[in-house]
């Protein structure tokens, strides 16, 4: 008769192998937890499988937005205090300050007509951002929002060079009583998320709700692959165009009026 041994000695390998594999993944589990939200962000940009009724990410949803110029008010900016408000943004009062949505003013040189209008991240289908990023740190999630991972960002500022728009800031300071959903922190570049925390609760951006709070109902919010969308319908209704669409990198923010 042999001896059980060896067969016992195998077995307890096996077990021990599946203790390790258990704890490995209960670890990045844990890992996943306490460092939310910044790492969650990335864990739902790479689930690609994730179907409607599950909040996050969804490969098949293209989130973007049209401004409506004609209806943007100059002066107004009920849309950058909601994002200051939402986000945790001192709204400019440093110079040093980052600033994530911003009003600006541009004049048609031959007939002198002023038209105001908000300019963000334009989270781009081909963003440059991401394309310089050493580190992975500028990344876009499968929904096309375009984001920053704070643990990955090492502010070697490649990314702000990179952004035709000149939509990214540097944090220069400390960052004291953050928002849970924004994360920020010195040393790192950061620019709208289209509040990706509400977008994934099914809400709209702050600055839309805003807007369309007021009254003017500039800023209409949607998902750009479903046909049937609301703000489908109205790109197939009115005119609008995209900021430097010369430049070929698709951004989701489309405007009308300009």
């Amino acid at each position: 008769m042999s001896d059980p041994k060896p067969l016992d000695s195998q077995k307890e390998s096996a077990r021990v192998a599946a203790r390790r594999g258990f704890l490995g993944v209960a670890a990045a589990g844990l890992v996943g937890v306490m460092l939310a939200p910044g790492i969650r962000l990335i864990e739902i940009a790479q689930a690609a499988t994730i179907d409607k009724s599950t909040p996050g990410a969804n490969p098949k949803v293209r989130w973007g937005m049209l401004i409506d110029t004609t209806k943007c008010t100059p002066g107004c900016t009920d849309c950058v205090k909601a994002c200051n408000t939402e986000n945790g943004l001192s709204g400019g009062t440093k110079s040093t300050d980052t600033q994530w949505i911003r009003k600006i003013e541009i004049k048609e040189i031959h007939t002198g007509k002023i038209q105001s209008l908000p300019v963000m991240c334009q989270h781009c289908a081909e963003p440059p951002c991401v394309d310089v990023c050493p580190t992975g740190a500028s990344f876009k999630r499968v929904d096309g929002i375009v984001l920053v991972d704070k643990h990955l960002c090492i502010g070697c500022r490649y990314c702000m060079m990179a952004c035709p728009y000149k939509a990214r800031s540097f944090v220069h300071e400390p960052i004291d009583n953050q928002k849970p959903d924004a994360p920020r922190g010195k040393g790192t570049v950061e620019s709208c998320t289209l509040c990706v925390h509400k977008v994934d609760r099914g809400e709209s951006p702050a600055c839309v709700s805003a807007c369309s709070a007021a009254g003017h109902g500039a800023m209409e919010f949607g998902d750009l692959n479903d046909y049937n969308s609301a703000i489908s319908k109205r790109i197939r209704d009115i005119q609008s165009t995209q900021l430097r669409a010369d430049l070929k990198v698709d951004p989701s923010i489309r405007y009308h009026g300009i």
